[in-house]
């Protein structure tokens, strides 16, 4: 009896961007790759230039079958926390595909338990898996994009530069002119900033 071959396994790839900075969302992408679609240069984000992710991020977002954004503010950070705030906003990418994976694979060590399908956890999964590579991209070209309007909003803290990380700068800053609404009242050198700490 014939049978039909199966159907590739569709998986998406997610990871997230903007654990780490003070002020900000956190943004988190999942991507599903066509493979009659390649896309050549897919890494972890962090070791690309800014140009390079940009071209490569525009590939991603014509060639992927599917791609979308999730977040968490900076409100919903302060208030359950960064790890589970990531979680969140990879959920909400998942959750936000036009196209239902069969499995998730995540970068990290740890899958969202909120996800509706199946989910694998991959150390260093940016480097390893191509899609993963690519969530990381996406998040992190959209997270830069939106630290650059926070610049103009906010222009004495220099976003545009540090990205809402900790820099020399950014603390400086951040004593010299308090806490704007975008920063997360919960990280040590904001809630200092503020004298709680």
């Amino acid at each position: 009896m014939f049978h039909a071959p199966d159907a590739p396994v569709l998986i998406a790839g997610c990871d997230e961007a903007g654990r780490g900075p003070l002020a900000g969302a956190v943004l988190a992408a999942a991507v599903i790759l066509d493979p009659a679609r390649p896309i050549p240069g897919l890494a972890d984000s962090k070791t690309l230039s800014a140009a390079r992710r940009e071209a490569l991020a525009e590939q991603i977002r014509e060639r992927a079958l599917a791609w979308a954004i999730g977040r968490a503010e900076a409100d919903e950070i302060d208030r359950i926390n960064i790890l589970w705030a990531s979680m969140r906003a990879m959920e909400r990418a998942v959750a936000a595909l036009g196209v239902v994976p069969q499995l998730v694979q995540v970068d990290g060590n740890r899958v969202p338990p909120g996800l509706a399908m199946p989910g694998e956890a991959i150390v260093k999964g940016d480097a390893k898996v191509p899609a993963i590579g690519a969530a990381s991209i996406l998040a992190k070209v959209a997270r830069d994009a939106e630290l650059l309007v926070l610049d103009r909003d906010f222009p004495q803290y220099g976003f545009a530069q540090h990205k809402g990380y900790p820099t020399a700068a950014h603390l400086a800053a951040l004593v010299e002119h308090g806490p704007c609404p975008a920063h997360r009242r919960s990280f040590g050198p904001v809630r200092r900033a503020l004298g709680l700490a």
